[in-house]
Formats: C-alpha cells, sequence, structure tokens
C-alpha cells in the first residue's frame, strides 16, 4: 500500500491550489484520510481530515478557506485550497488509515508535495 500526493507549487497570495492523493496497492477500506503541513523547524500539523462517512474537520487557520474532499471508488483525497496566504507555505503530506487485503490496519503517509506561496 501506497499514497502518492500531487499537485504542489508556487501559487500567488490570495490564489488557488489543489492537492490530491491516491492510495494503491492491495486495499480493503480506507478509513480516516487526512492532510498535515510543516515548515522546517516545526511540528507536523494536522490541515484537514475526512473520516469514512464524509464527516470533515478542519484546523482553525483554514476554515472558510480549504476545502476536503475523497472518491472512495478512485481511492483519493483532495485539498482544495482558496485565498492563499504566504504563511500557508509549507510541505504537504497525505495520510490514510487503511486496511489491506490481510485485514490489518496500517497509518500510511504520502511523500509531501511542496506548496510555495509568494508574490
Amino acid at each position: 500500500v501506497q499514497l502518492q500526493a500531487s499537485g504542489g507549487g508556487l501559487v500567488q497570495p490570495g490564489g488557488p491550489l489543489r492537492l490530491s492523493c491516491r492510495a494503491s496497492g492491495s486495499i480493503v477500506s480506507i478509513n480516516t484520510m487526512s492532510w498535515y503541513r510543516q515548515v522546517p523547524g516545526k511540528q507536523r500539523e494536522l490541515v484537514a481530515a475526512i473520516s469514512s462517512g464524509g464527516e470533515t474537520n478542519y484546523a482553525d487557520f483554514v476554515k472558510g478557506r480549504f476545502t476536503i474532499s475523497r472518491d472512495d471508488a478512485k481511492n483519493t483525497v483532495d485539498l482544495q485550497m482558496n485565498s492563499l496566504k504566504p504563511e500557508d507555505t509549507a510541505v504537504y503530506y497525505c495520510n490514510a488509515i487503511i486496511i489491506d487485503y490481510r485485514y490489518r490496519g496500517g497509518d500510511y503517509w504520502g511523500q509531501g508535495t511542496q506548496v510555495t506561496v509568494s508574490s
């Protein structure tokens, strides 16, 4: 099982950017899917999460600007980021709790994708 993130890049303040993450491998089911971010010298922090039932949870610093969504048919989780600010600059990581073909649960991470908000 692995997660592959994509969609990072350079964007101007106030602009939008969409991140996507796809899980692949021998997957039986996926529980919570999340996005985290990390800047150098700081701990990784939760940005947004979505449960298998579609319930969402957002960090206060992104509420009203970011939207998390998932497509269980494609095993993907997206993060639509609007009204980006320079302080959103970070490496963004996707995370998922996945049940594999052995019916074992695991905590999986994508490789990280850089988001830079700058003029």
